[in-house]
């Protein structure tokens, strides 16, 4: 340093022409070298001098503030508890850069929500939870385009259900309150099948047909009627007919699964493994000289693909309550025929149970129609309750059994000395407790 400068501590007159300054090892002022450690801010700070005053002020003094009220204090405890809960950036595990690089990038929505669902897991498991429930009633049990867009995908478009109802009321008779009750119970047991699989469903109200009443043929419309809904469903492929008093008692089955994916298996062209009518068959080759092999044969040309028609057969016959069709050229002219005004006029007094009998009638007598029929077991698709088939009280293979979980039941003939609606609330309920989960069993 230069001459006549001081050092803290140091003698002031260091010779400059030595080239070095000594420290000076004469007595000078005393100078502060320690404070008291005293944690009261009050105390006092001694010289290790003289040992006299010149203590330190306090701190509020020293910095000339005065002390903190307690309205301060309680605002600046409560501003750092907020600033505390405010959002903090962390270093990003996985990208690696932090929010002060200018390519900091973060997570993303998808890092936030790992996030979200590390910290609260019983809270991410309860929203997983409710979204699957919404998805379940969404696309499984509600009518609506995806759903059924979904389920097209699967085939259930191919198929058609017609159910016969009077929504009008009846031709020949008023409809009483138990009549109105099978009517909504029935047609509530169909929509909700059809919801389920994606089937259409085709409600034919009876009641516009009275243009047919004058013709004896109340019954027979079921011909027009089937060949209007081909019509109105270009695609479909399949047509499935159920009377009024028919119940679907296992809805969890489809038509596909129980039926259609293995159709040659489920049916059989032969009449003779049950013929109650007691048709010839095959057919006469004396009678019918003019027919090929295959109307010839008893089984027709075994193939799945040639049955258009699928009849199931009870006591007396041919049951129409519960059949199919299909769209076909084959059909096509048996519909045609069937609805034939010449059959109807010259035989609805012979035929009591009308296009049932036509149908018999026309299987006897037209070899053809037999290459494109098959039967199917009555309690496949129209298992009757006790009191129908009367004649045959303990046949196994036409009443409904409860054990093996038949899939439709007809109370056929119900309105003839029955209760069609007491019939139908049982079996109502019988479903019901079928088909219940285990929290409707258990609570």
């Amino acid at each position: 340093m230069g001459s006549g400068s001081t050092f803290w501590g140091s003698d002031g007159g260091g010779g400059g022409d030595g080239g070095g300054e000594s420290r000076s090892t004469s007595p000078g002022p005393a100078l502060p070298i320690s404070r008291s450690h005293s944690p009261l801010p009050t105390s006092r700070a001694s010289s290790i001098s003289n040992g006299g005053g010149g203590g330190w002020a306090p701190k509020s003094a020293a910095n000339g503030y005065a002390p903190a009220s307690g309205a301060r204090r309680f605002l600046g405890k409560h501003l750092r508890k907020l600033s505390t809960s405010l959002p903090t950036y962390n270093r990003s595990t996985a990208t690696g850069f932090t929010p002060t690089t200018p390519y900091y990038r973060g997570g993303g929505f998808f890092g936030r929500m790992r996030g979200g669902m590390a910290r609260k897991p019983r809270t991410t498991w309860v929203c997983l939870l409710l979204i699957v429930s919404f998805l379940y009633v969404f696309l499984h049990l509600h009518h609506n385009p995806i759903s059924n867009r979904l389920r097209g995908v699967s085939g259930g478009s191919k198929f058609v259900i017609i159910l016969a109802a009077n929504q009008g009321g009846g031709v020949m008779t008023w409809k009483g309150a138990k009549e109105w009750a099978v009517e909504r119970d029935s047609i509530a047991n169909k929509k909700a099948y059809a919801e389920r699989w994606g089937y259409h469903l085709e409600i034919k109200d009876m009641s516009t047909k009275k243009r047919y009443a004058h013709e004896w043929r109340e019954s027979w419309e079921k011909v027009d009627v089937i060949k209007q809904t081909m019509r109105q469903y270009p695609k479909a492929e399949w047509f499935w007919w159920l009377d009024l008093h028919t119940f679907i008692m296992e809805p969890s089955i489809s038509l596909q699964s129980h039926i259609f994916n293995h159709l040659q298996n489920v049916t059989y062209r032969d009449i003779n493994v049950y013929n109650p009518l007691n048709i010839t068959h095959p057919p006469s080759k004396e009678e019918f000289f003019y027919i090929d092999e295959v109307a010839k044969s008893a089984v027709g040309d075994d193939r799945g693909e040639s049955i258009n028609i699928i009849v199931p057969q009870d006591c007396g016959g041919f049951n129409l309550g519960s059949f199919f069709i299909k769209r076909s050229e084959f059909s096509e002219r048996l519909l045609d025929i069937w609805w034939d005004p010449v059959g109807y006029e010259q035989k609805h007094m012979e035929w009591e149970h009308k296009e049932q009998d036509t149908l018999e009638y026309l299987y006897t007598h037209q070899p053809w129609i037999r290459t494109g029929t098959a039967f199917i077991p009555q309690r496949m698709i129209n298992a009757f309750p006790p009191g129908a088939c009367s004649e045959t009280p303990d046949d196994p293979r036409i009443f409904y059994s409860e054990k093996d979980r038949d899939f439709v039941v007809n109370m056929a003939g119900c309105e003839w000395g029955r209760d069609c609606w007491g019939e139908m609330a049982s079996y109502r309920k019988v479903s019901e407790r079928l088909n219940s989960g285990w929290w409707r069993k258990h609570f």
